[in-house]
């Protein structure tokens, strides 16, 4: 597959056979949040236009400023903002870069003390097809690593960008989940309030270092997107009895 084609479908484009997807659930006024997301490509947009529908107070930034601008213009109450020192005031620092891209872009946008990050990202292999860390340690310890001050918590990695876009709803009345793992409740329970006010279900996945157990899942969900052919209107579950 070409590598090119394949990036732009996994983060934007292509047809998907969803069901009509749910309207994001509309906040209390006090309990939105003021949340930068750091990359504009289709998952920071897919977020940029749900956070904002439902209320929260939104900025984008990018390494072009210009496509950041694009992002914002298309969605109502989403503001461009330069990367460098973006991070003031906001409650919650979103990370749509590529893995490699993060603690680069995280050091750059400011104090990041008490703030909570959530990591969205996962650490591919050029083809897509694998990871290129795991077992000892995943992407969001790596990015905890790097940023020691802010409170890290894993969220939204097994979602495709237009599961994001499109919004939780499944055929046969099924929500898709979001998968939240951290070691600081204060974190979790920000990516909980966030997901669920975006419509999605919440499944707690533990402490941080359980990332090691979702960026592989993540990876089988791409293979059974593209490898497999089932495309991107896919999203793991887990299923209960009662």
């Amino acid at each position: 597959r070409n590598t090119a084609s394949f990036y732009l479908q996994f983060f934007g484009g292509g047809r998907t056979n969803r069901v009509a997807s749910t309207q994001s659930r509309e906040v209390p006024q006090d309990s939105t949040m003021k949340i930068l997301i750091l990359g504009a490509g289709n998952m920071g947009s897919a977020f940029a236009r749900q956070f904002s529908r439902a209320g929260h107070d939104v900025r984008i930034a990018a390494t072009s400023l210009a496509k950041a601008q694009s992002v914002a213009s298309a969605a109502p109450g989403v503001t461009a903002v330069p990367v460098v020192g973006s991070a003031k005031d906001v409650d919650v620092v979103l990370v749509a870069t590529p893995f490699e891209q993060a603690a680069p872009a995280l050091a750059s946008v400011g104090s990041l003390d008490g703030k909570v990050v959530i990591d969205i990202t996962n650490p591919l292999t050029p083809d897509y097809m694998g990871l290129t860390i795991g077992h000892g340690t995943s992407a969001a310890e790596e990015i905890a690593k790097a940023s020691p001050a802010a409170e890290v918590v894993k969220a939204f990695n097994t979602l495709f960008a237009q599961v994001v876009a499109e919004g939780p709803a499944f055929a046969n009345a099924q929500v898709a989940p979001v998968f939240v793992a951290s070691d600081s409740p204060r974190a979790k329970a920000r990516a909980k309030a966030l997901a669920e006010s975006i419509g999605f279900d919440v499944i707690d996945a533990g402490g941080l270092k359980n990332a090691r157990y979702l960026e592989p899942l993540a990876g089988l969900n791409i293979y059974l997107g593209y490898g497999a052919g089932q495309g991107t209107a896919i999203a793991p579950t887990f299923i209960r009895r009662a």
